[in-house]
């Protein structure tokens, strides 16, 4: 019998649409300005530091191009990912940002490829080290904000998202995550609301999931359907001193990328409603230099061995909820990314495709 490739796990990709101008971006930053603006201004700040980090099959895309849209669902697909979690910017009263690759996904109806929505209710800044004062410095560039009559006014908005057949679904309701769900005053209502406005357009409801962090994990989400755990973003939390000193004496802060196999809490993951992340890389020094935290060495290698790690942790639950977040496709200026470069080729998109299958006569 010829040996048939199984998936091991289901695999959620977060989907970062900032490849395209728009108007606040080119007042805050330059006209023109994208993700790419970073990326291709990045230098290597010590010996054997990868960067710039350039890409290849892709090139230095824009997302308003459709043949784009499309070949990074092709490229997803072989990496063996199941949907896109493309970052939703619901700023308040109507207010959204970058918003223009998935409306133009969901008007075209291409690619055929699954999608859900991760909200990121955050406020943005503009973040430095601000050497005058020692300290690093965020300057507020726009709010986050929570006026009650938002609840039905987000939901009509992105009605033609959650109507969409492609629109992802686990235990056949819609997934939507929240990034900083305890933020929302509302939030109860917020869910509440929202799962009666899905049964009077006949949605099958929502399947809510909340981002927590080794910080926040053991607070009360019990209101939720489950939560997507992010153990490694506490490694990128550095204090004032350390940010100081990394400034000072011009040196990022390194941690080698095979440390994450040491450090990841697999205890907490095991629990059925406990979805992991997982990392290919990070170096966030093309968007703030020095004061960044790099993952040294990663490999297309050590990834793999990463992700048959989660998988084997997350094995013993059942198949719905063996569920695994993938953190980025293409956060490129996190340096935190899945598409081709010029060093790496498809490394990453063969690992993770590779770990995900196994095979059976």
């Amino acid at each position: 019998m010829n040996n048939q490739p199984i998936k091991k796990a289901r695999v959620i990709a977060f989907y970062l649409p900032q490849f395209h101008p728009i108007p606040e971006n080119n007042n805050w930053w330059g006209k023109g300005f994208t993700e790419w603006t970073n990326v291709a201004k990045a230098k290597p700040l010590f010996h054997n530091h990868y960067q710039p980090k350039v890409p290849a099959d892709l090139g230095f895309y824009d997302l308003r191009v459709p043949e784009i849209r499309q070949q990074q669902a092709q490229l997803a697909r072989e990496a063996g990912v199941d949907a896109f979690c493309y970052w939703h910017y619901w700023l308040g009263g109507g207010k959204q940002l970058m918003e223009y690759p998935l409306q133009e996904v969901v008007k075209s109806k291409n690619p055929d490829f699954p999608f859900c929505l991760g909200w990121a209710n955050h406020t943005w800044y503009k973040k430095a080290w601000n050497s005058s004062v020692s300290r690093f410095s965020q300057e507020k560039l726009i709010e986050q904000t929570y006026p009650v009559e938002d609840i039905d006014k987000h939901f009509h908005t992105m009605l033609p998202m959650f109507q969409d057949n492609r629109y992802y679904r686990l235990h056949n309701k819609l997934v939507f995550l929240i990034y900083d769900p305890l933020s929302i005053p509302y939030l109860k209502d917020f869910m509440e609301r929202w799962q009666d406005l899905a049964t009077q357009y006949s949605l099958p409801g929502f399947y809510f999931i909340a981002q927590v962090d080794a910080n926040t994990i053991k607070k009360d989400y019990s209101m939720f359907d489950a939560v997507n755990y992010d153990c490694i973003r506490n490694l990128f939390n550095n204090s004032r001193l350390r940010r100081f000193i990394a400034y000072t004496i011009k040196r990022p802060i390194i941690r080698q990328y095979k440390s994450i196999l040491k450090i990841y809490d697999l205890d907490i993951i095991k629990s059925a409603k406990v979805y992991p992340t997982i990392y290919p890389n990070w170096d966030v020094t093309p968007r703030i230099g020095y004061i960044g935290t790099i993952l040294q060495n990663s490999t297309p290698a050590l990834f793999k061995k990463h992700v048959e790690q989660i998988i084997q942790t997350i094995s013993h639950k059942a198949e719905e909820d063996q569920v695994i977040f993938l953190k980025s496709w293409n956060e490129r200026g996190e340096g935190n990314y899945m598409e081709p470069d010029l060093k790496f080729g498809k490394g990453f998109i063969c690992a993770l495709r590779d770990a995900l299958s196994s095979s059976i006569k």
